[in-house]
């Protein structure tokens, strides 16, 4: 587990403010919000980024049946605050076996969702066709939000993409049938707006996903 901030578009080291540059920098990206090191799964350090974010921190509430909180990772810094959240959830599949969800709220070029999609980023547009109807939809901070299927992602996973509150809203599932999810139209809550509600969110063992995306 590294416990050092990144960049959130490749994962490389990134140098902090300094003399010459006001910006954490990437060598190869330049100028980034740095990833922060994930920390094993909490209800405490799920309160760390909520109280952080200036982005929506998204989780499926309700959680699908028998499905655990099993992550969550944030970019940004003291200065900034988080402008992208990632949170990740695991239960049964729909189709049997395990899924994954990794659900990631960014604003304009941060770079993570792209990351997590294993896509060339920063962000989905160049994968998204937009010009037919939605491949899925999702109840996202109570309205209703077309998502559509980010092309040219790796075959183990699917990937949609969407706006939400006029910042990108990503949904990577792990496996690729797992997809079937997005067909339920899932109710995503904004957990800056939960208040006492984080702590009945059930927790799960912090899931590798977050730690090196694929």
């Amino acid at each position: 587990m590294r416990g050092e901030p990144s960049c959130p578009k490749c994962g490389g080291r990134v140098r902090a403010p300094g003399l010459f540059a006001d910006t954490w920098q990437c060598a190869v990206h330049g100028a980034v919000y740095p990833l922060q090191p994930v920390i094993p799964p909490s209800v405490e350090s799920l309160g760390v980024v909520v109280h952080r974010a200036q982005v929506p921190v998204w989780m499926p509430w309700p959680l699908p049946v028998g499905w655990l909180f099993t992550g969550v990772a944030y970019a940004g810094d003291d200065r900034s605050g988080g402008r992208a959240t990632a949170v990740a959830c695991s239960g049964p599949g729909p189709l049997g076996g395990m899924g994954e969800m990794l659900l990631v709220a960014e604003e304009l070029g941060v770079g993570l969702g792209a990351r997590y999609a294993g896509i060339d980023g920063p962000d989905p547009g160049p994968y998204l066709h937009v010009d037919g109807p939605p491949d899925a939809k999702v109840l996202a901070g109570g309205r209703p939000t077309p998502l559509w299927q980010v092309k040219g992602a790796p075959d183990d996973r699917a990937v949609f993409a969407g706006e939400a509150r006029g910042l990108w809203l990503w949904a990577v599932v792990w496996p690729e049938h797992s997809a079937l999810l997005m067909y339920d139209e899932l109710i995503l809550a904004d957990l800056r707006e939960a208040g006492g509600e984080l702590d009945l969110v059930p927790v799960g063992a912090l899931t590798p996903r977050l730690l090196d995306p694929p």
